[in-house]
């Protein structure tokens, strides 16, 4: 008897919902809050009830509040390794929507360093102590005993997840896991952003010179094009209000810089950095992390700040 195409697919899409599952209550089993997570490597999306916060979230995210859905709402919060929860009914749809199982790396008293490229993964073994490495798409993961905060960019190419993150899992990997070195703690250790200043205030450095053709050289860009480039880079930052302004600066910095990649020079781009500088402090960066966003975007793009 010949099968229908659709029919098919649909019980290929059901048999990996019950192998997800069942892996994932493996993983539950040995202590590792999982969830679900759908196509493009995403979480599932959150319920009416919990969508924009309208629940107040959950009490262990950062604006803590009430919630308690027993949908897999709010991502990496809903970790969970209650098996219970994992095979109920709040649960289903997700589960047979799955693509992959996550966990919220430091729920199990970890933190990963995502290696993203060949260099970052190269770096990591020139500098920091070996560890249990996951080989993914694009590098490795380096997963360490420990936890801290999430970051992005901390360098080119390396992000780290452990508080308020999800990990997409692709095996136990190899190796033995070392503590949480120092090395990789300040990475991230001087890059939180804190509250901006109260009062409506916008921090900013006593100086804020806007770039000039004079001081520039020979920039091949006209004034408006490069004043265009740098008032959206700055707004881009200054969105980021509550977390992220650091990894926005080093983007925007390394965007920028890139346009002069073929300027005949020299190009004025301290005052670029000054500014960008500027825009992250205004939404709390400290000024430390907020020039070394600027240096490592520069160097990225091939620039020296």
């Amino acid at each position: 008897m010949t099968t229908h195409p659709q029919l098919g697919a649909a019980q290929a899409v059901a048999r990996r919902g019950r192998h997800l599952l069942l892996l994932a209550i493996g993983l539950a089993q040995a202590r590792l809050p999982v969830l679900p997570l759908r196509a493009g490597k995403l979480p599932v999306g959150n319920c009416p009830a919990c969508a924009k916060s309208r629940c107040g979230d959950r009490p262990h995210m950062k604006a803590a509040g009430p919630c308690a859905c027993p949908a897999p709402c709010h991502g990496w919060a809903a970790a969970t390794t209650n098996p219970t929860v994992l095979t109920g009914p709040h649960w289903a749809t997700a589960w047979r929507e799955a693509t992959a199982v996550a966990y919220h790396p430091a729920g199990a008293g970890v933190s990963v360093l995502d290696l993203d490229t060949p260099e970052a993964v190269v770096w990591a073994r020139a500098t920091l102590p070996p560890t249990r490495t996951v080989a993914t798409d694009r590098g490795e993961h380096w997963i360490y005993r420990g936890v801290m905060r999430s970051a992005n960019s901390v360098r080119p190419g390396v992000d780290i997840k452990s508080h308020g993150s999800y990990v997409r899992w692709l095996g136990p990997g190899a190796g033995t896991m070392a503590p949480l070195p120092t090395d990789v703690q300040n990475l991230a250790g001087k890059e939180e952003t804190t509250p901006a200043p109260s009062g409506g205030g916008v921090a900013s450095s006593p100086t804020a010179p806007r770039w000039s053709r004079s001081a520039s050289g020979r920039c091949r860009h006209t004034v408006t094009y490069l004043a265009t480039g740098l008032h959206r880079g700055v707004a881009k930052i200054r969105a980021h209000e509550t977390s992220g302004a650091s990894s926005q600066t080093f983007g925007v910095a390394r965007f920028l810089a890139a346009q002069h990649a073929h300027c005949p020079g020299p190009c004025d781009l301290n005052t670029v950095a000054r500014t960008l500088m500027d825009a992250a402090m205004s939404v709390g960066v400290p000024a430390d992390s907020a020039a070394r966003a600027v240096t490592n975007g520069f160097a990225a793009a091939g620039h020296a700040a």
